[in-house]
């Protein structure tokens, strides 16, 4: 007897993205987040830890306005947000990793990384900045770094905010406008949609190659602002403990911020 076929699989239709968050609710849930914030820090000081919190993202998907939010009631002296420039002659003569190894977190502190040295893995593997042999020498060793910050204590968290192209254009035209976001402007800006399918490439490889067990990354979808802050403050709250912690005001959407998986780089999860 011919075996008989089994029914093709309906795909399942894709999420319906989240409503808009009202002035209102924006206002209080972030404020019980920073509260959260607030109660974190104070945990970090009392037992001497060591925070580390990488950002990156496309050009103007978001990561200025997330740290913002994350800072704005800590405490100036154990918070750092870094933000390296271009690197000096010296600098590019150096060990790699050796400028940002100077900023690393010491005991009681929360240090933020705007861009890291996974600038390297993006915008100069993108632009030609980097030879392929230095991009391919720093896939291969980045595992191995964080592995030995990890190992050395210092908690490790890295967040990839990913948005469409047309919210990309949107906000960099919105930025060119602006004349008190002029700061941001960057050669690069002008460049940034016409390599877009570059920066897809080197996104779904850096992802792909630097992801494991002792520094995962975690996707956050970021067209929408408001959710893309509120959620990853929840995330990052929900990954550490500390004393006090309300567990249902720090339970992160899903749909917004997920653990990378690769899986995700086929499934239509991130920007193509």
């Amino acid at each position: 007897m011919a075996k008989q076929k089994k029914p093709a699989r309906t795909p399942k239709p894709a999420e319906a993205p989240p409503a808009p968050v009202s002035d209102k609710r924006y206002r209080k849930d972030l404020y019980n987040l920073q509260v959260e914030l607030v109660k974190l820090q104070r945990d970090i000081i009392a037992h001497d830890r060591r925070l580390l919190v990488i950002f990156e993202g496309r050009d103007a998907a978001g990561k200025d306005g997330v740290i913002k939010r994350i800072v704005q009631h800590l405490s100036p002296r154990e918070t750092r947000v870094v933000a390296l420039g271009k690197p000096s002659d010296r600098e590019r003569s150096q060990w790699y990793f050796q400028r940002f190894t100077e900023h690393l977190p010491a005991a009681q502190e929360l240090v933020l990384f705007n861009r890291s040295w996974y600038n390297r893995a993006g915008v100069e593997r993108v632009m030609g900045f980097c030879t392929d042999e230095e991009h391919e020498r720093f896939m291969n060793s980045v595992p191995l770094y964080e592995n030995m910050l990890t190992g050395s204590g210092i908690q490790l968290l890295k967040y990839y905010l990913d948005i469409t192209k047309p919210e990309q254009k949107t906000r960099l035209a919105a930025r060119a406008k602006d004349p008190l976001k002029q700061w941001k402007i960057s050669p690069i800006d002008h460049v940034a949609l016409k390599h877009w399918r570059d920066y897809s490439r080197a996104r779904d490889e850096m992802l792909a190659r630097s992801h494991s067990l002792q520094a995962p990354w975690t996707i956050v979808r970021a067209d929408d602002k408001r959710h893309a802050r509120l959620n990853v403050i929840r995330d990052l709250l929900s990954r550490i403990d500390y004393d006090g912690k309300d567990i249902k005001a720090v339970a992160p959407d899903r749909h917004i911020v997920m653990p990378f998986e690769p899986a995700l780089l086929k499934s239509g999860a991130l920007a193509p």
